[in-house]
């Protein structure tokens, strides 16, 4: 997918092993609506936190599974045949190849634990 979308994703790596992760200040850090930030390699999966409120576009990923567990604030995913709610302390996982888009009401914080090689806004 070769579009410009109006989200920041960084994939670079922002903690090392060993290094406390502080989630809590880099939500009170942001000042974007739709943030992914790479916060750590397990080995060849990563661990993402976004920062989100509005919707992202329809897409999927071919290769690889993805995983949501939501923080604080409420997450939407949309899929062809229905929409999955989580609320803090949730979580699913999405099958590679599911056409997908996620959406938050209000500022919604999450986890995602996804392969190092996947392109966050789709195949």
């Amino acid at each position: 997918m070769n579009k410009d979308f109006p989200y920041v994703t960084r994939l670079n790596i922002l903690f090392e092993h060993l290094e406390k992760i502080d989630v809590t200040q880099l939500v009170s850090d942001c000042k974007d609506k739709w943030f992914n930030q790479t916060l750590t390699k397990v080995n060849d999966s990563v661990v993402r936190v976004g920062i989100v409120e509005g919707e992202y576009h329809w897409h999927k990923h071919l290769h690889d599974d993805e995983f949501f567990f939501v923080l604080q604030g409420q997450l939407y995913i949309d899929l062809e045949d229905r929409t999955i709610v989580l609320n803090p302390g949730q979580g699913t996982t999405v099958t590679k190849g599911l056409l997908h888009k996620t959406r938050a009401p209000q500022k919604t914080v999450m986890l995602m634990v996804e392969t190092n090689a996947i392109q966050p806004i789709g195949d």
